[in-house]
């Protein structure tokens, strides 16, 4: 059950006070139609949440392309329904831009120009005044090409401007009994890929596929990461050192599964998971 409002007296006062910041802002722009672009994760649920309560007129738009993972398309989808937020797909082709395949450094900001142009297009529809989405405090530290796009089509980051982390985010979460609130970190597939090795779906889709057989197997902690270059490309899986010990078994799955799709081998990095790590 989805408790509708923190209880003051169960809670910090900083996170109510930060809580209540982020109603009344998301209500001044509600009021004139909001439109929030949600990924399915966590930080863009809460964001969404916090718009749905104000009672103005809203809309969440989730894109979908080979690069998103399956399951966080139902996640938004199940969120939206749960919460009856007016839900909109749209389908984005970032694989057609070549300067988004070549995957350098700014692959992110080609991806996020594309979905916040659209973004801006369908609150146009809709007649949304504002488009919003879930960067937060703790992003700021990271260098963020898509953040970067962002800001140029005049999107909004309440989180980060209030100084949400995502600490803050996952405990409000909670509090509230929303279903995402221990969910694990899901960027895009293209994440995977190491940077000059050309995104394709060949690669987003080797990386479902073999990252499916991890989930399946229930570890939580992961990537499954295109290595190497030219034609010594490789998969190499990180995960949680105190999950490693659960992927040994999956070795011939995870191996014929690698092999299969035409990459050379199939390793475990003894480095565990990292953040960025496609581009070490």
């Amino acid at each position: 059950m989805i408790k509708e409002e923190i209880a003051p007296e169960k809670t910090d006062t900083a996170s109510g006070d930060k809580w209540r910041a982020l109603r009344r802002y998301m209500a001044r722009f509600t009021s004139d139609g909001a439109l929030v672009a949600f990924s399915g994760g966590v930080d863009s649920a809460l964001l969404l949440y916090a718009a749905h309560g104000t009672g103005g007129r809203l809309a969440a738009l989730t894109t979908h392309s080979p690069s998103m993972p399956l399951n966080d398309l139902l996640d938004a989808k199940e969120f939206c329904a749960l919460l009856g937020v007016r839900h909109i797909l749209r389908e984005t082709h970032e694989l057609e831009n070549p300067l988004y395949v070549v995957n350098d450094a700014n692959r992110c900001y080609h991806c996020k120009y594309e979905l916040f142009d659209l973004a801006r297009e369908v609150a146009a529809e809709l007649g949304l005044a504002q488009v919003f989405y879930g960067y937060t405090a703790s992003d700021t530290g990271d260098e963020r090409p898509g953040h970067r796009a962002a800001v140029e089509q005049g999107v909004r980051f309440p989180l980060a401007e209030l100084g949400f982390t995502k600490e803050d985010i996952r405990a409000l979460m909670r509090r509230f009994n929303l279903p995402l609130a221990d969910k694990p970190a899901s960027p895009c597939l293209a994440s995977r890929v190491g940077r000059g090795i050309a995104v394709s779906e060949k690669h987003l889709e080797a990386v479902a596929a073999t990252e499916d057989i991890l989930r399946t197997a229930g570890l939580r902690t992961f990537r499954v990461r295109v290595s190497g270059a030219g034609r010594e490309l490789f998969l190499r899986i990180e995960c949680d050192p105190r999950e490693a010990e659960r992927v040994l078994p999956l070795a011939g799955k995870l191996n014929d599964e690698g092999l299969r799709r035409g990459y050379r081998w199939v390793t475990l990095d003894l480095g565990g998971y990292k953040r960025g790590g496609a581009n070490r």
